[in-house]
């Protein structure tokens, strides 16, 4: 794709683009970070990654850090990590990053995010991610990956391109594992099996994934909702494997007491992303004429616990 150096641009760097963007710096990549409450701190003293894959500092004179994005360069790839509660903010945010040949991914959560982003700058530049790890920003640069790592991407428009395969191999070359699908709505979908519950749930009960599922009754709910979004996933033609539940729990309970993003966003009253990891996928599951109770329910609680919503 490119004879010179890639510049990458990570918008939202907190937890996740924080992780990814430090990991994509460290193995030599000219990574610039769009960074609003941990700037001082990055810039004076970089990241701190503490990492069941291994521990590791990416020094501030190492990286490049921002505050304002009139002052970063123009990229050939924008990595998207922000909440999709400040998605009003993607015309501003990336409109001064772009060239004729940008490409954006995002690696946001939920459903909707990339219809967003074709919107505003063209489905043929447009990429998808899911990421999958456990990682928490534990202070001012500081993050704690707790488990697993991985991305899976694919394009929005059409199937996988040597582009897409390039990208991967960027991620995969500064030691993060990442798979290219042939179908990103089946990624979104698969991913939304394990995201609805147990961000949902550890949302509006304020519990830890292990908690969630330490008893039958609570082993039965996170199966319930799942099988809703597998049914609605496949009235979508997006076919499930039949032991998805099964993998899905035992995946959780490796993961140890993990704190869900939606958990520790209602913990610090921040926005919950009830609109995309919630409602869309409810939206679509109507509009494909598929019940989903536990879904509805989960959707209206976690309306009344929103600090964005909430009195």
């Amino acid at each position: 794709m490119h004879r010179r150096r890639p510049v990458i641009a990570i918008i939202g760097a907190g937890a996740v683009g924080g992780y990814y963007g430090a990991r994509l710096a460290q193995h030599g990549h000219d990574v610039h970070f769009l960074l609003r409450r941990d700037f001082d701190a990055v810039r004076e003293n970089g990241w701190t990654v503490r990492s069941h894959a291994g521990d590791f500092h990416m020094p501030p004179d190492r990286i490049d850090v921002h505050r304002d994005v009139q002052a970063m360069p123009r990229a050939d790839l924008v990595i998207v990590a922000l909440k999709t509660t400040a998605n009003d903010q993607l015309q501003s945010l990336i409109a001064p990053l772009r060239t004729n040949d940008t490409l954006i991914l995002t690696l946001q959560n939920g459903l909707g995010n990339e219809e967003r982003l074709a919107e505003l700058f063209g489905p043929d530049h447009i990429l998808g991610g899911m990421a999958f790890v456990c990682i928490n920003r534990t202070g001012p640069g500081a993050l704690h990956h707790i488990a697993e790592g991985s991305i899976r991407l694919g394009e929005f428009h059409g199937g996988p391109r040597p582009r897409t395969q390039e990208i991967a191999g960027w991620f995969q070359s500064s030691g993060v594992p990442c798979d290219v699908l042939n179908d990103l709505r089946w990624g979104r979908w698969a991913k939304l099996v394990w995201n609805v519950p147990f961000n949902g749930l550890g949302a509006v009960l304020d519990w830890t994934t292990d908690r969630l599922i330490a008893t039958e009754a609570g082993v039965q709910l996170v199966s319930a909702v799942m099988r809703e979004i597998i049914a609605a996933a496949e009235a979508l033609g997006l076919k499930m494997p039949p032991d998805m539940v099964e993998r899905q729990l035992a995946h959780t309970r490796a993961m140890g007491a993990y704190q869900t993003s939606m958990q520790i966003d209602r913990r610090e009253g921040r926005p919950l992303e009830v609109e995309a990891i919630l409602c869309e996928p409810l939206r679509q599951a109507r509009r494909a004429n598929v019940a989903t109770p536990h879904l509805h329910m989960l959707y209206e609680l976690a309306l009344l616990v929103d600090p964005a919503t909430a009195g």
